[in-house]
């Protein structure tokens, strides 16, 4: 489920839903690097009366689809696996969009890199805040997986390998 271009389905809908001025102030930011420490983007974090905006900038990834998920542990030591299972803030969920016991707030849609290895989108977590649970003593994490997320195979949606992480910071 993506559009070319980069902004998957899913994240075009759940933009509806949400009303951010061009001038507000980003609330948390994640400098996104690969597995070699290259720095390979930026995701700027805004929190939004329905979640949490993720304004994404890519570049230097392999081209294709990727699965992209918020992580529990904030470590990015390589190969990413410290980053920890997806963030979740209800017990006992599983993983995915079309999963119909879905509940990890960690879970994103797809999106889709360019031929450059560019990729720029937008998205809404709209079961994640920024927040002391998001912020806790061992920080949260995203990543960026090989391949893209089928929505259902629990833990992980089959995506592939971790290939990039970035520690979410305020």
């Amino acid at each position: 489920m993506f559009i070319r271009g980069g902004l998957s389905a899913l994240a075009a809908v759940a933009l509806l839903a949400v009303s951010v001025p061009a001038n507000a102030a980003h609330d948390a930011i994640a400098e996104m690097k690969d597995q070699k420490g290259q720095r390979v983007g930026t995701v700027v974090l805004t929190q939004t009366a329905n979640g949490t905006l993720l304004q994404a900038n890519f570049n230097a990834l392999p081209w294709g689809a990727h699965g992209f998920h918020v992580h529990a542990i904030g470590n990015c030591k390589v190969p990413f696996k410290l980053a920890g299972p997806h963030y979740f803030t209800t017990p006992g969920k599983k993983h995915g969009f079309l999963n119909p016991d879905t509940g990890h707030a960690g879970d994103l849609p797809n999106f889709f890199v360019s031929a450059s290895g560019v990729a720029e989108f937008e998205t809404v977590a709209t079961t994640v805040n920024l927040d002391d649970k998001l912020f806790d003593g061992d920080g949260s994490a995203l990543v960026i997986h090989a391949g893209p997320d089928d929505y259902k195979s629990d833990p992980s949606g089959a995506a592939g390998a971790r290939i990039a992480c970035g520690i979410i910071h305020r």
